[in-house]
């Protein structure tokens, strides 16, 4: 019998999605993006998961995710691209991590831990080429690539691989990715003159994967792909399946008349007599406090709308003259067999995207899983 509540990851679908991804890079090796916990389906398991499907790569934004890969025992190459001080990269070089250098402070710290541990770190430079967030700039650019060519000369780091980041990929129609393409290409200029000649240079997240073949390079990084969701909501992706589904047992069922309030501040009022059920899953568990009187669910068959309040541990569904039984389910989200909402129409409805929907389901609701891989 299932938990109260799960969140259930089929295992064999982002197996799956990336097989298919690795089949539109058309020859580009394949990192899979397993940061913040696998978009939330579970990083260990997620990651295993990648490397069924043809995944080479695996890629997190902290290296303390990237250690606790290398905990479980997985030893493909990782790299850990956003370091903020402190971040333990003695550790990292011992581990093998590829570490991302993405401000000019992060090249000297990396250098002088490689001498510590006496190991040679393994760096990847990022550029940045529009985005305006992590990377390092034009005005900086030479002067990085210069210090890690000097690194190399020395014997304490090598740069395996050159990469950046796109602001608008998922607009296709944006001038900016072109640009940003353009920008890349120089970047890469300089570090070739600079005697740079790393393993994989990347940039094509999943947007671009999908549409920029031109930005496909030695590597491309599909993050929410990998799961099963479109980063472009107008784009169908034939073969791409959601991974995760979100449900709950209801709690009870009682009958309300006409005119009752419903949840904190009588936000819902019922216009009739009706059934009311109620759902053990809340703000706590990351079910947005906006999808008040907005929130899709499928209950006893049919999709209803939340009741009322989103509460921190529950919300309440009205399903008119409609009956439930005891161990019925609620679910909110799924791949959308039996008429369930999916993530996306989630991020419909309250104006945000699939990526934090299935993020922001927290550490209280059990992860179970299906699928060959473990």
């Amino acid at each position: 019998m299932p938990p109260f509540a799960e969140a259930r990851v089929d295992l064999d679908a982002i197996s799956g999605n990336i097989a298919l991804l690795a089949e539109r890079a058309e020859g580009a090796l394949v990192m899979g993006v397993v940061k913040a916990d696998g978009y939330g389906h579970g990083m260990v398991p997620a990651a295993r998961a990648a490397l069924a499907g043809g995944a080479t790569w695996l890629g997190t934004a902290f290296i303390a995710e990237a250690l606790r890969l290398r905990a479980a025992g997985i030893d493909a190459p990782v790299l850990a691209w956003l370091v903020p001080p402190g971040e333990p990269l003695t550790e990292a070089i011992e581990a093998g991590i590829d570490i991302g250098v993405g401000s000019s402070w992060v090249v000297d710290e990396v250098v002088d831990a490689a001498r510590r541990s006496g190991r040679v770190a393994r760096v990847q430079l990022k550029a940045d080429t529009g985005l305006n967030r992590g990377g390092i700039g034009p005005a900086d650019w030479p002067d990085a690539v210069a210090a890690l060519a000097r690194a190399e000369a020395e014997g304490v780091a090598t740069v395996t691989g050159v990469f950046s980041h796109f602001a608008c990929a998922d607009e296709p129609e944006h001038p900016a990715t072109t640009a940003q393409l353009e920008a890349f290409h120089e970047a890469l200029a300089v570090a070739d003159k600079a005697g740079l000649r790393p393993e994989i240079r990347h940039i094509a997240n999943s947007a671009a994967v999908l549409t920029r073949p031109d930005a496909r390079f030695d590597l491309v990084r599909p993050g929410i792909a990998s799961y099963g969701l479109s980063p472009i909501p107008d784009l169908a992706v034939p073969g791409l399946r959601p991974a995760m589904t979100l449900s709950a047992a209801l709690v009870g069922r009682k009958r309300a008349v006409a005119g009752s309030g419903v949840s904190y501040g009588y936000r819902y009022v019922t216009d009739r007599e009706t059934n009311l059920v109620l759902v053990p899953l809340g703000y706590g568990d990351g079910v947005p406090r906006a999808a008040t009187n907005r929130g899709p669910v499928l209950v006893a068959g049919r999709r209803r709308t939340i009741a009322g309040t989103v509460c921190m541990d529950q919300f309440v569904v009205d399903i008119g003259e409609d009956t439930v039984r005891p161990g019925d389910r609620a679910i909110l989200f799924g791949p959308g067999d039996d008429g369930e909402p999916t993530a996306q129409d989630w991020a419909d409805v309250l104006d945000t995207i699939s990526y934090e929907i299935v993020t922001r389901i927290g550490r209280r609701v059990p992860r179970t899983y299906t699928g060959a891989v473990r």
